[in-house]
Order: structure tokens, then sequence, then C-alpha cells
């Protein structure tokens, strides 16, 4: 299961996504977001996959990469999924027994929740399989450049969310390894009720936080050692620059916004009685 976790991953490949500006695939992936809550029609939803199903080809990320970062959160997601089939109570109602009751608006919102939350994760999991860290730092700070102005220490929050993105897996990695220990010591870390499953996780968290800190100890003394002071006065190694490649690719998520919005409100979705 840790393996499976992909979020914060790198994913080297030679494809036209790897090589946009990383600020293009900033935006593209908030506008993604964004528009994923702006239809309420099947042809929405096509549209939608037609656009995600293009933007994975171009990736040249294999499918079964990306699906593999689904199975961590298929729990989380059937229980979005449960919240709302019972909780919503709007139009006919198709099943009810004891206290659960199924209606017709409960289970057309737990069907666009799922797929939303699906495509979510997959759009921004895209995004960190075709940029670095660095990159993604150089995207936020020139991004969120206009903010000093106000005095926001814009250099200082991308440099920590490109730190938390790296740290991902290599604490990840450690987990796993801890894991083997344990249960190479005879730990049970799988029978038992949800208490004594906790109980059985405190041997793997103690030490995962030791050394966490003993990794952030180490780092601080690295940047200390080496002077950083953060973003005034420093130059980029690789400065960012617009080509036409990103501004087509501005153009082609503008142009997919504009029509899942226009298209995707035409004709509502509606789910008769199963």
């Amino acid at each position: 299961m840790i393996r499976d976790i992909t979020i914060g991953q790198y994913y080297p490949a030679k494809s036209i996504l790897h090589r946009l500006d990383p600020r293009v695939k900033l935006v593209g992936t908030l506008f993604y977001l964004v528009s994923l809550f702006l239809f309420s029609s099947i042809s929405g939803y096509l549209i939608t996959t037609l656009f995600l199903i293009a933007v994975i080809r171009v990736s040249k990320v294999p499918f079964s990469y990306i699906v593999k970062g689904l199975r961590p959160i298929i729990m989380l997601l059937m229980i979005t999924v449960l919240f709302n089939l019972f909780l919503t109570r709007n139009g006919e109602v198709l099943f009810h027994a004891w206290i659960f009751t199924i209606t017709e608006g409960g289970l057309r919102t737990a069907v666009y929740m799922a797929i939303r939350l699906i495509y979510l994760i997959i759009g921004s999991s895209l995004m960190t399989f075709t940029t670095t860290p660095n990159e993604l730092t150089d995207g936020i700070e020139a991004l969120l450049h206009p903010l000093n102005k106000i005095h926001v220490p814009v250099h200082e929050v991308a440099m920590i969310m490109s730190i938390a993105l790296r740290f991902i897996p290599i604490l990840l990695e450690e987990t796993d390894k801890i894991m083997k220990a344990q249960l190479a010591r005879g730990a049970d870390l799988e029978s038992g009720n949800i208490i004594q499953k906790a109980k059985s996780m405190i041997p793997i968290l103690v030490p995962l936080f030791v050394s966490a800190f003993r990794r952030a100890n180490d780092l601080a003394m690295a940047m200390e050692a080496r002077c950083y002071r953060g973003g005034e006065g420093r130059t980029k190694m690789k400065p960012l620059h617009y080509e036409k490649r990103d501004v087509m690719a501005y153009v082609v998520v503008i142009v997919y916004v504009i029509v899942v919005v226009a298209v995707g409100r035409c004709v509502p979705l509606h789910i008769g009685v199963l």
C-alpha cells in the first residue's frame, strides 16, 4: 500500500507536457480543477474525459502508473460516495430499508462526486508526474511574485512547498522500511480491532517522526552551512521563459474551459428509476 502512493513523485519521460513551462502546468491544472465543478450534464463529463485522455497520452505517463496512485484513496472515495448516497434526499425514492434511503438526487450526487474526485486526483497527479520539484518551486514563485509588493514571503512559501513535495517519496520509503523491520521482529499490524491496529502503529510512527525531524535538522544545517538567506538577490540556474508551445497550451486550456462550461450546462444529466 505504501508503494502505491505516487502523489508528489516525478515520472521522467520525453513528452511535450514535460517540456512545458511550470507556470503553464500550474495555471492549467488550476483551470482544469475548477472546470470539474462548472458543469452538470453528461456532455460535460464526456468532454472532460476526452480532454483528460488526450493529456495522459501526451504526457507519456503509463495509465497503470496513474491508476496505481488511486488505490490508497479508495476508502476515502467510498466514504464520500456513501455519505452523498444516503444523506442526500432529493427526488424520487429508489430504495428504502430501515434507516437507509436512496433517492434519485442522492444517486446522481454520489456518481457526480465519485467521478469528479477521480478526475481531480488524476489531473493534479499529472502535474507532479511531469514537473520536477525544482520546476514547481520556480513556477510557484514566479506566479506569486506580485505578492512581494505587499511583503508576502513568496520565495519562502515556494521553498516550503518544494521541500514538502520532495520529502513525500523519501518518507514513504522510510515508512516502508520501518514496517518491514517491525514485521521481521514479529509485530502484528493487521489483526485486532481499530484500537488495537492504532496501537500497533505506534512502533512505526515514533521512529518515522524521529527520522523526519533528523532529516529536517540535517537539511537546515546544510542550508545554513551554504549561507542560504532566502530569495532576495538570488539568480536562477534555469530562468523561466515562455515559448510558442506554452502559448499554445494556454489556448488549449482556455478553449477547453469555454467548451466544457458552454456545452456542459446545456443538457442536464438525469438518472431515472433503476
